[in-house]
């Protein structure tokens, strides 16, 4: 499953996303134990920034408000959450999703895995 480091920790002003991402850990650990011992995992991967339409409509709006760059208000997005001030990409989460698929993997069920730069450490 797919969630959200708001899934494992809180922003103000996002009730209705916070819920549904926490919603979704919940259910990927309900998964999980009814799945156990099936051969069936479920688990969560939760990432912090990536670049998306949704995060780049948030970045326009800081870049609007403060007179900034594009560049200069993904920093100020990053810095504001990401210690390492970098976006996560696609490939970041799908290599985790791959490995979760894997038979290395085959005994992690109902985890949840943040993919933040730090963010839920913090």
């Amino acid at each position: 499953n797919i969630s959200s480091v708001h899934g494992v920790v809180a922003s103000a002003n996002k009730i209705a996303y916070v819920g549904a991402k926490h919603g979704v850990i919940g259910m990927t650990k309900v998964v999980a134990l009814e799945t156990a011992g099936s051969g069936i995992t479920c688990n969560a991967i939760c990432p912090g920034w990536v670049l998306t339409p949704l995060v780049q409509a948030q970045i326009d709006a800081i870049a609007v408000r403060d007179g900034l760059t594009n560049e200069e208000a993904s920093a100020k997005l990053l810095s504001e959450k990401q210690p390492s001030k970098q976006f996560a990409t696609p490939e970041d989460i799908g290599g985790l999703a791959v490995f979760l698929c894997s038979d290395a993997a085959r005994q992690i069920t109902g985890a949840s895995y943040t993919i933040d730069g730090g963010w839920s450490a913090v």
